[in-house]
């Protein structure tokens, strides 16, 4: 059984805490990679808090929406968050004004987040049809080939039963009510009426005329019509009574929402949603490079602030309207091109955990998930982030001129998906996009590798030039722009890559190394101040004269002994000397807990840095040199 990362319960109890309670939640839902939380009132101190708790990458504000980046344990922390929280949309009111888009945005994430790896498995199983189909056209004739087929599409097919399911989540209404009118809208008996009319037939209900809108592969209709339902349901529940409510309340619902839709609601939806999509098109089919330079060199800006679910609706019609979409084409290509910084980044850097986590965050980058790319890597170093939009524009712009186009959606476009632009209405196609992911891909490696990307390589020992006059022996250099970070206890050290705990061991809290004790005296590394002494007593944080941050971690899950084994010999902002004791703890208390004592050493700041070196020890002593930060 594998180990558990961390305590997500806590997690989810300490961000309700920080960001005012349950009281000051007005909604709260997920996506792939963040868990979005909608605010009555901001807390201006609640983004720091947040930011520097144990599992979260970083934290972004947008209008009231406070969005906490935590990656792929984002589900199981939403689960203990959601438990915490019990909602009565009927009585929200914001003092964030959110602009309507915002909603609008915050909305598609809620919706689509929760099954978008479905649509994505099915996108995928689409191209590697195609890919066969390629190989061996004699397979398209094949019934293994239709069942196949069939299931890669039957996700997009009954679109609309995930979208209620969804969608009667986040506007608090009855998923089975919702399911059930959408489903109505769905089924081959309606799907046969439209028919009839679009064949000339006039079919009417209480004398008004009926379309021919179908609701298969839809998105808004099924959304607006929850919606609706949200507010029939409330008004419903408030005016019947509970004896016979249960049953009454479905019965109205049905009987209203199901033809209002269809006469009203569907017919209108559908003709926006198509409306947008047409719009795009025609920007994308009269101006081409200026389409794909908007998509290419700024999509990721619009994943950095969580916004980028809104263009779903119009992507999903595209694909029902022509059965092929440009916007993932070029929405590929500028997912390769972060992927291709990140690997810049990994070729450039001497420091082996930002390797370490720039090969994590290129391997999620390979299934479409670019966040950890971004946070880890990219915009924290600022210069490999342009460079990755600048090389997404510039690959965009030239697949411009091969028509390219999805010919299947992908849930999750990226370098798995390149296959779907394989289509006999435009054999170009997937040359475009190979040529524009290529250069996606090899312009920010060479980028970066020319203007570095914002981390210098720093002289290493045995790399100093031996015509600069070295100091005595015995005697330690000086250097106004270095610092050193001295080992607080006695014990091996092993590199930070190798705690079993990845919220350290990923190096998105910082670099630094870890020590196993084989004392029980934890001593100051340099002279500074004591900042943060955790509740418990388990962790403590150090902050040195010139600015260095350093947190302290006794052991791993050490939380749970409810500070034990730990006794304290500094107080909370005291002024440290190097050498000062500041704890001891007991070391076979923890390890007949079964609790592993391994002591990771963070420099929390380490983006304030150019680069943190570590020293070649395996057996550290009080006082041996650790760790060298650059400024």
């Amino acid at each position: 059984m594998g180990e558990k990362i961390r305590d997500y319960s806590k997690l989810a109890k300490d961000i309700l805490e920080a960001v005012g309670g349950e009281e000051n939640i007005v909604n709260a839902t997920r996506c792939a990679t963040r868990l979005r939380i909608v605010l009555k009132r901001s807390k201006p101190e609640a983004k720091t808090v947040v930011s520097k708790m144990t599992g979260v990458i970083t934290v972004v504000e947008n209008n009231g929406q406070f969005q906490v980046v935590i990656g792929q344990h984002v589900g199981e922390v939403f689960e203990e968050f959601s438990n915490l929280i019990k909602l009565d949309s009927t009585d929200v009111v914001s003092d964030n004004k959110e602009t309507v888009l915002n909603r609008i945005i915050a909305t598609m994430s809620a919706v689509f987040a929760p099954f978008i790896y479905i649509l994505a498995a099915a996108g995928i199983l689409q191209g590697t049809l195609i890919l066969i189909n390629l190989l061996f056209p004699s397979f398209a004739e094949t019934g293994t080939y239709e069942v196949f087929s069939f299931i890669s599409w039957a996700p997009f097919t009954f679109l609309p039963i995930f979208i209620a399911i969804t969608a009667s989540n986040h506007f608090k209404s009855n998923p089975y009510i919702a399911v059930a009118a959408i489903a109505a809208l769905v089924s081959p008996t309606w799907a046969a009426m439209a028919s009839r009319i679009a064949e000339g037939e006039t079919i009417s209900f209480f004398g008004m005329a009926l379309t021919q809108t179908v609701y298969t592969s839809s998105v808004l209709p099924p959304l607006f019509l929850v919606w609706i339902l949200s507010y029939l349901e409330r008004f419903l529940n408030k005016r019947i009574h509970e004896v016979i409510r249960p049953l009454f309340v479905p019965f109205i619902s049905l009987v209203i929402m199901v033809p209002l839709t269809i006469l009203l609601i569907g017919p209108l939806s559908t003709i926006g949603a198509n409306g947008i999509a047409n719009g795009y098109n025609f920007l994308a089919e009269n101006a081409p490079a200026l389409a794909g330079a908007v998509i290419g060199g700024f999509w990721q800006v619009l994943v950095i602030f969580g916004i980028h679910w809104g263009v779903t609706p119009m992507v999903i019609a595209n694909f029902d309207l022509y059965g092929r979409d440009s916007f993932q084409a070029y929405q590929t290509i500028a997912v390769i091109a972060q992927i291709g910084a990140v690997l810049g980044v990994i070729i450039k850097t001497k420091n082996k955990e930002t390797k370490k986590i720039g090969v994590s965050a290129g391997v999620t980058g390979l299934f479409g998930i670019t966040e950890p790319a971004i946070y880890g890597i990219t915009l924290k170093f600022k210069k490999p982030f342009i460079f990755g939009s600048i090389a997404g524009a510039v690959g965009a712009i030239t697949a411009s001129f091969f028509n390219p186009y999805y010919f299947a959606y992908a849930g999750l476009p990226g370098p798995l998906t390149v296959v779907n632009g394989i289509g006999s209405e435009s054999p170009s196609s997937i040359w475009g996009i190979l040529i524009g992911c290529a250069i996606a891909i090899i312009l920010p490696i060479v980028l970066i590798q020319i203007f570095g990307f914002g981390e210098n390589v720093v002289e290493k020992e045995g790399l100093i030039d031996s015509t600069k006059k070295q100091p005595e022996p015995g005697v330690e250099k000086i250097n106004l722009n270095e610092e050193s970070i001295h080992a607080p206890l006695r014990g091996q050290v092993i590199p930070l890559s190798e705690v079993s705990d990845k919220v350290f061991s990923s190096g998105a809290m910082g670099h630094g190394v870890a020590i196993e004790p084989l004392d029980n005296q934890l001593y100051a590394p340099f002279d500074g101040t004591v900042v943060m002494i955790a509740l418990t007593k388990h962790a403590i944080g150090l902050r040195s004269n010139s600015g260095v941050e350093l947190l302290v971690h006794i052991g791993l899950d050490t939380v749970m002994l409810d500070g034990k084994p730990f006794t304290l010999h500094v107080e909370d902002g005291a002024s440290i000397k190097k050498g000062d004791l500041l704890m001891t703890f007991d070391r076979e208390f923890i390890q007949n807990e079964g609790i592993k004592i391994t002591t990771p050493l963070i420099i929390t700041n380490t983006q304030s840095y150019k680069e943190v070196i570590i020293e070649n020890i395996l057996d550290g002593i009080v006082g041996d040199k650790l760790l060298t930060v650059v400024k």
